[in-house]
């Protein structure tokens, strides 16, 4: 997987950093390695666009809607998904990259 990110632009949702920044047991140092992790990337803002695909992803499958929305900015922009979470192989508009942990 490092081979195939290597040296690409990467994005993420905003709704992932707050998942990220959120996690209520992480020491001072894991969420200063986050932030670090974080700012290597582009993060994605949700725009009326995204609102509009999250709703069509939101009454076509029963992914929770903050994963919604992840995907919906992924479908939105046009970029690879890379997951390991088999709920988003239900999603034909996603540009899935799944590998197994």
């Amino acid at each position: 997987m490092s081979n195939f990110l290597y040296q690409k632009k990467l994005y993420i949702s905003i709704i992932t950093e707050i998942e990220l920044l959120s996690y209520k047991n992480i020491t001072a140092k894991e969420k200063q390695q986050i932030k670090e992790f974080i700012g290597e990337l582009l993060i994605v803002n949700i725009n009326d666009e995204v609102k509009f695909r999250t709703i069509e992803v939101k009454k076509h499958s029963n992914i929770k809607l903050p994963d919604s929305i992840i995907a919906a900015t992924a479908i939105t922009l046009q970029l690879a998904f890379v997951t390991s979470d088999k709920q988003f192989k239900t999603l034909k508009d996603l540009n899935l990259i799944y590998y197994e942990k």
